[in-house]
């Protein structure tokens, strides 16, 4: 059971990896290309007070150009600041159908081996 969970949490993990430019940590937003250090820093120093709704917000902070946001849209990694809490619901939802379809699996295969483990102590 815990293999199962295990593995739903990471395919959850990959299906929510995308960088969130508003949540961020600094060295999630250095590992968009064009964005270092200084720059990772006046992102979040930027967000204390602003909210990022998609990258072109980006241009309102000094030193960003249109090249930068550019480079930020081309990451496949960037996802928007914000997804719809709709968008959001479907996501668990099919997060929580993984889950419960692999719970019965689960449940399948301790029925199975409990049969073949009273199978073998009656043969013996």
């Amino acid at each position: 059971m815990r293999k199962v969970i295990v593995i739903l949490m990471l395919g959850a993990s990959f299906l929510f990896a995308s960088i969130n430019l508003q949540t961020a940590t600094k060295e999630e937003l250095m590992s968009i290309k064009g964005i270092g250090e200084k720059k990772a820093e006046a992102i979040i120093k930027y967000r204390k007070t602003n909210k990022i709704n998609s990258a072109d917000d980006l241009k309102n902070i000094k030193g960003f150009g249109n090249s930068i946001v550019t480079n930020v849209k081309k990451n496949k990694t960037v996802a928007k600041a914000e997804k719809s809490k709709k968008d959001m619901k479907k996501e668990l939802k099919k997060v929580d159908d993984k889950k419960q379809k692999a719970s019965k699996e689960l449940n399948k295969t301790k029925k199975i081996d409990s049969k073949k483990d009273e199978l073998i102590k009656t043969k013996k």
